[in-house]
């Protein structure tokens, strides 16, 4: 059952749209580097698609009726979009889920330090990494100060050609030779992943600003050994307003530095960072937008976390989604008085079909032997479904029922998408997970799919520009008529 090379049936019109999707897709990994970054993307997209904020419905006392399309944002790092249906909501909703968040390293909350006249910002490396895979690679910072007054300091340094770019360093080979004998795993240890930024002291120039030219000469040999640093908290003060306390309530992110690019001679490809699983997140939110008028209530929900286990307030865990569920049915006629808002959200929650949209190992020759070449995913055949993740005889896995399976099938192929299936390396090897398991909880129908990415959680991946392409087709396909 090998599945054809959707590349080989594309004609002029497909060709153009494609490259135009996908030329939008690079401006949204560009722009949408962080949780915070795709929030704020995705949002402005919907805004101007014309959907309005829940809070704004729920405090003007407006109720919702079919056709209206609304969202909701959890901190600034989870967002949740819903275009309500024809049908009654309790019939269930067809949901697109992804999520946003990437591997990379974060600064630590007391990271500035100066060792031998260099400065540097202690890190703490995020989701899984390859971590040798990080160290001289040209690298910005991304993220926001949040001051004691209230206010917050957006920062982003290393993506303009203009601005300074940053790197963690390496050995030089020819005194590597004990790193070398080391295991891949402890070649760079994760509290070497430390970020040079700085190399240049501070100098006083003007003896007055400490008291004359005495005192000036006290002052240089009293912090001769943090001088480098000092010039680095005075280029904070001076440029942002910053203050090195305010690392305690900040959260910045290191991320590769540059913009997306086509990748191969035939521009066939895309290199990019955190292509996991923004490709997917962005594919759902083009199908949402596109996708205008719904019999069943249609929701694309976009998290964070996942690299980690989908923990905390702004993880798929969280209740957030339940609750905005729950706001949406508040705010929609209630049919039968009789039927309590708890059972409305659960036949609701019960009642949906979802695609949990996020990536699939590609199948790289190079490194053949760890994929069984039937059930691997190839660049260029399309969207990618897992029926189960987890690893080792499944454990950890949603594992989607066979009905689910053949439902989708058939509107795939109603709409001539390209699509193939997959597993994630052969059994014994590795494994992975989703948020598919998560809202399984609920009792909904649930299956993994999405693109598939070669050099996954490497600083810079890879994807087909054809993937891309179908996947969006199939995530329309699926809004409409699941």
């Amino acid at each position: 059952m090998e599945r054809k090379n959707a590349w080989k049936t594309y004609d002029e019109k497909d060709v153009k749209a494609l490259e135009e999707l996908c030329d939008e897709y690079k401006d949204y990994l560009f722009k949408g580097k962080t949780e915070r970054e795709g929030v704020k993307y995705i949002v402005d997209a919907a805004v101007k698609a014309g959907y309005r904020d829940i809070n704004d419905i729920i405090a003007k006392g407006e109720t919702l009726k079919a056709g209206d399309k609304v969202y909701a944002v959890n901190m600034g790092k989870t967002v949740a979009m819903f275009n309500i249906g024809s049908d009654p909501i309790e019939q269930g909703m067809n949901i697109l889920g992804a999520h946003i968040d990437s591997p990379r390293m974060d600064i630590k909350q007391n990271p500035l330090y100066e060792d031998s006249e260099l400065a540097y910002l202690d890190t703490h490396y995020y989701g899984g990494i390859k971590k040798y895979q990080w160290v001289t690679l040209p690298l910005a910072i991304h993220g926001v100060f949040a001051k004691t007054d209230g206010s917050v300091v957006e920062f982003n340094i290393g993506e303009d050609e203009n601005d300074p770019v940053f790197c963690v360093t390496d050995i030089l080979i020819h005194l590597a030779a004990e790193q070398m004998d080391k295991k891949a795993a402890k070649a760079v240890e994760g509290e070497a992943l430390d970020l040079l930024i700085a190399s240049r002291p501070y100098v006083i120039t003007n003896a007055s600003e400490d008291g004359g030219a005495d005192d000036a000469k006290k002052s240089d040999k009293k912090n001769e050994k943090d001088m480098v640093k000092k010039q680095v908290l005075d280029i904070f003060e001076k440029k942002y307003g910053l203050k090195e306390e305010d690392f305690i309530s900040a959260e910045l992110e290191v991320v590769p530095a540059g913009r997306p690019r086509d990748m191969g001679i035939d521009r066939s490809m895309i290199l990019a960072y955190g292509q996991d699983d923004k490709v997917c997140a962005f594919t759902s939110l083009k199908a949402m937008l596109n996708v205008e008028e719904v019999k069943k209530t249609s929701c694309t929900l976009l998290v964070d976390k996942e690299e980690i286990g989908s923990v905390g307030a702004t993880g798929m865990q969280s209740r957030f989604f339940e609750n905005i569920v729950a706001e949406i049915l508040n705010l929609l006629p209630k049919k039968d008085s009789k039927i309590s808002d708890e059972l409305r959200l659960r036949r609701c929650l019960t009642s949906s079909n979802m695609l949990s949209s996020d990536v699939s190992a590609g199948y790289d020759p190079l490194y053949g032997n760890f994929f069984e070449k039937k059930n691997a995913a190839y660049l260029g055949r399309g969207m990618v479904f897992n029926k189960f993740t987890g690893a080792r005889g499944k454990s950890g896995s949603n594992d989607a029922n066979a009905e689910y399976i053949g439902k989708l099938r058939g509107i795939l192929e109603g709409n001539h998408v390209y699509y193939q299936t997959a597993e994630l390396g052969k059994v014994d090897v590795g494994g992975g997970g989703t948020i598919a398991y998560i809202l399984a909880l609920y009792g909904m129908n649930v299956i993994d799919c999405g693109v598939a990415v070669l050099s996954m959680h490497a600083p810079w991946e890879v994807t087909s520009k054809a993937d891309i392409y179908e996947t969006e087709k199939g995530y329309e396909a699926f809004l409409r008529e699941a």
